[in-house]
């Protein structure tokens, strides 16, 4: 790695998803990289479609058809961020294979592969745990332990993590095992996450961008949060999109100081409450307590199916703080974060400023 003429081979998975067909896009503008490695269960995205150094592969993680595939290419960095972060209604066996067993895989491959020298996996602040007691002035850092959780996407997180752990110590004789760096991300956003990919998410509908999908569904959304309801510990940390991918870049084309690191993503500064989120939306807030909040999401998880992602446990996410500290990353690293919280989330400016529709 300490060879700057080497020009590298990147593996990124999940590279149909928001942060990883960035990642692949904007790292293979890069002089010293030769090749990116995209693999997605999804189909390639139109922003890496013709792009002479992307090498697109259609598989899951979970499965055993990509490896010598991957392999045959000696990557030198393998970016893990393929994950399926909406719970699959009724379907919990095939999304732990997915996220729990893909993950595995994809660390085994890092680990048994000789070329890789780094290994980098994006994790969640999600899995520090929504609880009753959290506090709106504790912001959690690095060393404090994740937590068991009813949320299956943050409870998924925090096992994969564990897994990784293990892995790590299992071959910590191995002089050439690759270094591992975890990002623990609090909530993405910026214009491509806002305005280029349809999703459904608190951003948008609160903002009202769902109606203009032309959905039913997605129009009772909208006039059920005609209002924004907040509860009393209601926060949220936002970072953004050019943030994460610069922070990749930094942990990706540098040394790490130490074989191990944990990042949380997260902009110093104040976080963004409810009457902060509502100013940005142009709404007023009514407020509501958990159990109200508990009992919305379960009647919309299971009416729809989950169509509307309320998965079991996230109104804990809407009721509870999970508050973080990300500034190891400019203590450790210089790295200086360009976006505040509230600014990641209301303002249009960024990388991808030329995908935000004019209309809006």
């Amino acid at each position: 790695m300490s060879d700057t003429k080497k020009q590298l081979t990147i593996f990124v998975t999940g590279a149909a998803g928001y942060v990883g067909a960035m990642l692949a896009e904007q790292f293979s503008k890069r002089p010293d990289v030769r090749e990116i490695i995209a693999l997605d269960k999804e189909p390639e995205p139109e922003m890496l479609k013709g792009n002479p150094k992307v090498f697109y592969i259609s598989a899951n993680t979970s499965s055993k058809d990509w490896q010598e595939i991957v392999r045959s290419k000696k990557p030198d960095i393998v970016i893990h961020t393929a994950w399926q972060i909406r719970e699959l209604y009724g379907d919990r066996a095939l999304e732990w294979k997915w996220n729990v067993d893909g993950s595995c895989n994809v660390f085994n491959f890092a680990f048994e592969t000789p070329s890789v020298k780094k290994l980098m996996h994006f994790s969640t602040v999600a899995s520090y745990g929504a609880f009753p007691d959290n506090s709106i002035y504790h912001f959690f850092t690095e060393s404090e332990p994740f937590r068991k959780s009813e949320y299956l996407y943050a409870e998924e997180k925090r096992i994969v993590e564990e897994k990784l752990e293990e892995i790590y110590k299992k071959n910590s004789g191995n002089p050439n095992a690759p270094q591992i760096a975890i990002i623990r991300p609090a909530a993405i956003t910026g214009p491509r996450g806002r305005y280029a990919r349809i999703r459904f998410g608190l951003q948008a509908a609160l903002s009202g961008s769902l109606r203009k999908e032309g959905s039913f569904l997605y129009d009772f959304i909208s006039l059920w949060v005609s209002w924004v309801p907040i509860t009393p510990k209601w926060l949220r940390q936002y970072v953004h999109e050019d943030d994460i991918t610069d922070i990749v870049a930094l942990l990706s084309f540098l040394p790490l100081k130490r074989g191990y690191e944990i990042f949380n993503a997260a902009p110093p500064g104040d976080v963004v409450f409810g009457k902060d989120m509502a100013e940005a939306v142009g709404k007023k807030t009514i407020p509501i307590y958990p159990w109200m909040a508990r009992l919305a999401f379960f009647f919309m998880w299971h009416l729809t199916r989950g169509r509307i992602p309320t998965a079991p446990g996230s109104w804990r996410g809407y009721s509870y703080p999970i508050a973080v500290d990300g500034s190891k990353i400019t203590k450790e690293y210089g790295y200086k974060y360009k976006w505040q919280s509230k600014d990641a989330f209301v303002k249009k400016e960024g990388r991808y400023k030329s995908q935000i529709p004019k209309e809006s």
